[in-house]
């Protein structure tokens, strides 16, 4: 029979869930869920191990995992928490809950062996305690969607360069709406385990260092709504395994060399000019393609047709015209995709054109085939950052507690409904 959990653990747990306001009201208007409401050793529950959320080592009865994600907890976090007596915590889940704009208490170095620490959209501010380099442990570390009225996390230059030194064993990297307001540092080559590193709106700036080429594990990248500028790198070309790119909102110009493991491409909002390029047709693995709110102009290239995983496509709001190239995977695609484009015509939209006979592809300029990829023309991706104002001010202007929460797992289950997809294909 497995050990109960030890007292001490128990009382820690309990006066946890003191010190947080929940309740039926914040779960009916929230749609969250009251995990701690389990919590009863009135009732009988004494063992601790069998309440929700909370996962203990089988031999030793140690609180080992604690997941208390949207669970409708409210109220400050400080560092006299009774959480940071639960030294045997290996994992940490407190996503979607509001703890107040506190600030991160540096007491979290007592859960030394953490090797996940999930704090994502929790309302935190301040500065991220340099105590956090200290977990030594860590694989996992979200610290995104923090940017709420309340403030903003934020984590200096000198902190996010001794970050990547560090902590060099993270797999996943998720500092999404921190301020950091620095370059990315030529040590990022450390995380050379990762597989998902995402900056998304933290103020970086300057030129994207090369030895993000050496990050060959790399699946999803996410480097979007910031200041950077200048060439991406050409070591680039060398992250084979990449699936998920996101570059958009940027000042870079930039040749995509070699990513044909790519599942998704988001370029949207970058006043893009010219001709959509056709050797974005040989990119056989693309699941998600997004050309919307850009400028471009003449048809959509025929050889687009080819991309057969092609679930998401959006050339909404630009300058195209001619034929939607029929067939395969656009056969799928609604008028939604295509919106805003005066000159286009066929199905699916109403408008019908002249001659049903898709055109032969037009030789845009010289070079064009290769533009996008081989970096061997002068056709280059300009991403403009017009548009990370307007995507971070509806971010910033989220009020928590009218509706935060939901806007987050939209985006979530988005996300995680898509993953689900590729690996029901893959298996």
């Amino acid at each position: 029979m497995p050990p109960l959990c030890h007292d001490d653990e128990r009382s820690a747990l309990l006066q946890f869930k003191e010190s947080r306001i929940s309740g039926d009201f914040y779960a009916w208007k929230f749609d969250c869920r009251p995990t701690m409401a389990s919590w009863k050793p009135e009732e009988g529950k004494v063992d601790c191990c069998s309440w929700d959320g909370v996962h203990c080592n089988k031999n030793t009865g140690h609180v080992i995992k604690l997941d208390l994600s949207h669970s409708c907890l409210f109220g400050s976090i400080n560092s006299s928490s009774s959480l940071f007596k639960l030294v045997h915590l290996e994992w940490l889940n407190l996503a979607l809950n509001d703890f107040n704009s506190s600030e991160t208490p540096p007491e979290i170095i007592n859960l030394s062996r953490l090797s996940y620490l999930n704090l994502s959209g929790t309302s935190l501010s301040g500065q991220i305690p340099s105590e956090i380099l200290k977990l030594s442990n860590l694989v996992s570390l979200d610290l995104s969607l923090n940017d709420v009225p309340g403030g903003r996390l934020e984590l200096q230059k000198p902190s996010f360069v001794n970050l990547v030194e560090k902590l060099g064993n993270l797999k996943t990297l998720d500092l999404g709406d921190v301020s950091i307001q620095s370059t990315i540092p030529h040590n990022i080559a450390n995380l050379s385990s990762s597989t998902i590193i995402s900056l998304r709106n933290c103020e970086l700036q300057g030129r994207i260092s090369s030895s993000l080429g050496n990050l060959s594990k790399l699946l999803h990248l996410d480097l979007s709504l910031n200041e950077l500028q200048g060439e991406l790198p050409v070591s680039v070309g060398n992250l084979r395994s990449l699936e998920e790119l996101d570059l958009s909102a940027n000042f870079l110009s930039t040749s995509i060399a070699n990513l044909k493991g790519l599942q998704v491409l988001n370029l949207q909002n970058n006043s893009l000019q010219g001709h959509i390029p056709s050797c974005l047709g040989n990119l056989p693995n693309l699941e998600s393609l997004d050309l919307s709110n850009n400028k471009f102009s003449g048809q959509i290239p025929q050889q687009l047709v080819e991309l057969t995983f092609l679930e998401f496509f959006n050339v909404s709001d630009n300058h195209l015209t001619g034929l939607i190239p029929p067939g395969k995977q656009f056969a799928t695609f609604d008028n939604t995709s295509f919106d805003s484009n005066s000159g286009l015509c066929g199905r699916p939209l109403s408008k019908g054109c002249e001659s049903d006979v898709a055109p032969a592809n037009e030789d845009h300029t010289k070079g064009s085939e290769e533009s996008l990829f081989s970096g061997t023309s002068d056709w280059k991706i300009i991403l403009i950052g017009y548009a990370g104002g307007l995507v971070a001010g509806l971010v910033v202007g989220f009020n928590f507690s009218t509706g935060i929460i939901g806007w987050i797992l939209e985006k979530l289950g988005t996300q995680q409904k898509a993953t689900r997809r590729r690996r029901r294909r893959r298996n």
